[in-house]
């Protein structure tokens, strides 16, 4: 693994290293295209800027009706959009920073935000938030998750949205049983065994087995547990005896209160399956709210995960979707006023509302469709309320996708199936997580 570990450094030292080098053979011309390292320019805040969606396609027509508001406001600047597949959109940037052609504007997720920001193309942007209309209007949990995904503190992306872990659960089963809504920890167990009975083929939860675990075990995990951070020191807490004991007593669930072919579902299977079935609880997120209303209006609820039982929440941070500027525009003045503009609370509302997550915009996320969305308007609260704590996770380390699912999603399935302890596994997840942070400091010390 350690091996594993630094060619996947090395390979993106050699990728930050060769943008460098780019930069001294690639010309950079006045629609703001360029390569990482080139400093740009403010520019007139007139002309063409160019914008990067990067979930281009699924989300095309909403940025399309947002670009034309935006350039009624705004009748001296031009907004060119390029939609990139949201499966493709790493590679393009990182083709771009090495040989240039990066747009002014881009969509950067945290998932993503610390390889962009670690090669030099994106521009700062704490001081150009706090001298603007959007300061003070940013959901600040958001904002810790970009600035935690970051290379070194600073917010690389204005934060415009976030998907949140949610426990759909059926009302119509709870109410037959005469068991309370699962909204703690204690009352979740309790309903995932009283709604159990396998002769009629009914279970009290469906589990995530297949590809996508690892992110769901970790937030039932630390959700139990109540451990409030990621690193204790240069060291993990994945592996600390409470996380130890949580996974244990959640992975138990398995066959007992779970159906078997779960130790193979991914999102799409579990979906199916969660709303086909008679199955009392899945633990997924917003986004699967439009297929629980086809196949179960007015039989379901959708709630923030459970909590401790004095009403303390604790949940791995989500990948919050933001906006960058990049380093290389010749415009960032125009550049900042499009982003300025689609964080705002009416372009906020309206990309969300489109989109079925939650608002950046502290504003936007007040108004009536959230607070009319009973999952949403939950979520929006857990994600702003004080009894709310978010365990950072690393998106910054290079390794995180490789570690968190590739490396330790067959792992995760031999613990459902007895062939590994929760201790082992998560041991092993621990040594590899060390490994890689440790080489991140190295490198980035």
């Amino acid at each position: 693994m350690k091996s594993s570990i630094r060619r996947s450094r090395r390979a993106a030292l050699a990728v930050a290293l060769g943008s460098v080098l780019a930069l001294t053979a690639t010309a950079c011309g006045d629609d703001g295209s360029g390569g990482a390292g080139d400093k740009g320019g403010e520019g007139s805040g007139k002309g063409e800027i160019t914008f990067w969606d990067n979930n281009g396609g699924v989300r095309t027509d909403v940025w399309k009706e947002i670009i034309a508001d935006f350039e009624k406001a705004n009748p001296d600047i031009k907004v060119n959009y390029v939609g990139v597949p949201a499966d493709s959109v790493q590679s393009k940037y990182d083709t771009a920073i090495q040989g240039g052609g990066l747009p002014d504007v881009g969509g950067v997720g945290t998932a993503m935000l610390a390889e962009v920001a670690a090669q030099g193309a994106l521009e700062p942007l704490d001081s150009r938030i706090s001298g603007s209309a959007l300061n003070g209007k940013l959901n600040q949990k958001f904002l810790d998750g970009v600035k935690a995904a970051g290379i070194d503190g600073k917010t690389y992306s204005v934060p415009t949205s976030a998907n949140n872990g949610t426990l759909w659960y059926r009302t119509d089963l709870f109410q037959q049983a005469g068991l309370d809504a699962p909204t703690t920890w204690t009352k979740f167990y309790e309903a995932a065994d009283k709604l159990t009975n396998k002769d009629k083929n009914a279970f009290g939860y469906t589990i995530r087995g297949g590809a996508g675990s690892i992110a769901q075990a970790l937030d039932a995990t630390y959700g139990q547990s109540g451990i409030t951070e990621f690193w204790n020191g240069d060291k993990t807490t994945v592996n600390d005896p409470k996380n130890v004991a949580a996974l244990e007593k959640y992975v138990g669930l398995f066959k007992k209160n779970t159906p078997s072919a779960d130790v193979n579902n991914d999102f799409t299977k579990m979906v199916a399956q969660w709303d086909s079935g008679t199955i009392g609880m899945l633990s997924h997120n917003l986004g699967s709210y439009g297929d629980h209303q086809k196949a179960l209006a007015g039989k379901f609820k959708g709630i923030p995960a459970p909590t401790q039982d004095d009403g303390t929440r604790v949940q791995v941070s989500n990948p919050v979707d933001g906006l960058g500027l990049f380093k290389a525009s010749k415009n960032k003045t125009a550049a900042w006023k499009f982003i300025e503009f689609a964080a705002s609370h009416e372009s906020n509302s309206k990309w969300n509302e489109t989109a079925g997550q939650v608002p950046a915009n502290s504003e936007a996320a007040q108004d009536d469709w959230v607070q009319s969305s009973e999952p949403t308007k939950l979520a929006a609260e857990a994600l702003a309320g004080s009894s709310t704590k978010i365990v950072q996770l690393p998106y910054y380390l290079p390794d995180w996708n490789t570690i968190s699912k590739a490396d330790n999603e067959p792992n995760f399935q031999k613990v459902l199936l007895g062939k590994m302890s929760p201790k082992d596994f998560l041991n092993t997840l621990a040594e590899q997580l060390n490994t890689a942070q440790a080489d991140w400091k190295q490198n980035h010390g």
